[in-house]
């Protein structure tokens, strides 16, 4: 992963999970799926740990777009943000989103891809300012 794909902040975690929100909604990504990684292991394994959060972005347009290249595509959506405490501020990552060309070993995803990365790399960009 690449530091285009990362960024710190020194803002409470629930204001950082905001900004990112906001962020990834100004780029065209909706929040599909949210898994709190915190509450989920004390829930299930009685084990506590930092603030945790999977949000499962999409942008529907390049997600179709993916997805009538190769249907495989699929199983790497959706495209996973982590937001998560680091003591002292809180660190956003997302994967590259080259991974759909070397997964499916179709040179064609490229162009989406690109444009996926432009995407996540201006939200993270936002998340600065």
């Amino acid at each position: 992963m690449t530091d285009d794909f990362s960024t710190e902040l020194g803002h409470p975690f629930t204001d950082a999970v905001d900004k990112v929100r906001t962020a990834l909604a100004a780029e065209g990504f909706g929040i599909l799926t949210e898994i709190d990684i915190t509450a989920t292991m004390q829930a299930k394994l009685g084990v506590g740990m930092e603030d945790y959060l999977i949000l499962g972005a999409c942008n529907p347009s390049l997600a179709h777009r993916a997805l009538e290249i190769d249907r495989r595509v699929g199983q790497l959506m959706p495209c996973n943000v982590v937001v998560r405490d680091i003591g002292g501020g809180v660190l956003v990552e997302a994967m590259d989103p080259q991974l759909m060309v070397q997964f499916t070993g179709r040179p064609e995803l490229g162009e989406v891809a690109d444009e996926a990365a432009a995407k996540l790399r201006a939200a993270m960009a936002a998340l600065k300012a």
